[in-house]
């Protein structure tokens, strides 16, 4: 088979297969967008696997004729009518081996360290009022807008538990760190929590905190922000299917 003949369909192929593998084959496709985008990307991996199959097909059966070399009456080479492209696109087929054979890790720290501080919409005002019993299973986004806009006051005296990646900060400072995304890790921000009462494991390390809200500043103010807890556990956990928060 030739590569020059057969290298288009080859690329759409793997494409279509590096696709299918994060999307119908595993959940690594949570790692880059959002679930209910899977239908899509399953489509669009098939989509691109059958369009590779039928330019091959379309390939084999073309006439040979117009990938030869023409010589005149000499002997001479005179250049054949069929022109390649440039074999540096070859460097296209990289990404779709990357994804097919080692898909990139979920962002971290790294992204996060690079956001600035990102607030709930809201302004202050009261918030409905939290699930009885304690400990409160709460997202990072909950906590931090109970904690920075609820003039309720809902989280004093409860105790949450909450889970996300470490973030180290200045002074020993570290925090409980999630990514925001409303479509996929390329709009995502980071929301945090300040961690009070343990030691800092190490950056993005996954850990599930329980504890009780620290006050701080005032509400709505730039003080508030982020929001702190004070620990009574940190539990080292597996990094979630889903890794990211919907914001």
């Amino acid at each position: 088979m030739s590569l020059r003949r057969y290298g288009s369909s080859l690329l759409l192929a793997l494409m279509g297969a590096a696709v299918l593998r994060i999307s119908l084959f595993s959940e690594l496709y949570l790692r880059y967008v959002q679930a209910p985008l899977r239908p899509y990307l399953v489509v669009s991996g098939v989509v691109l696997v059958l369009l590779g199959a039928v330019m091959a097909a379309v390939r084999r059966f073309a006439p040979d004729d117009q990938e030869e070399d023409v010589h005149d009456e000499g002997g001479h080479k005179e250049g054949g009518h069929h022109h390649h492209g440039p074999r540096v696109a070859w460097l296209l087929t990289l990404p779709a081996l990357a994804l097919l054979l080692f898909p990139p890790p979920a962002l971290g720290s790294y992204s996060a360290g690079r956001e600035a501080a990102q607030r709930a919409a809201q302004g202050v005002g009261t918030f409905p009022a939290l699930a009885s019993g304690d400990p409160v299973e709460l997202t990072l986004a909950e906590f931090n807008s109970r904690a920075i806009y609820d003039s309720g006051r809902s989280l004093q005296g409860r105790t949450v538990r909450m889970t996300g990646f470490v973030t180290h900060g200045e002074d020993g400072t570290w925090y409980v760190t999630r990514l925001y995304v409303t479509c996929c890790a390329a709009d995502a921000t980071a929301g945090k929590v300040e961690v009070r009462g343990d030691d800092a494991p190490p950056v993005d390390t996954w850990v599930t905190v329980t504890g009780t809200w620290h006050p701080k500043g005032r509400l709505g103010s730039d003080a508030a922000w982020p929001a702190v807890l004070d620990v009574t556990s940190v539990e080292r956990v597996k990094q979630p299917a889903d890794p990211y928060e919907q914001r």
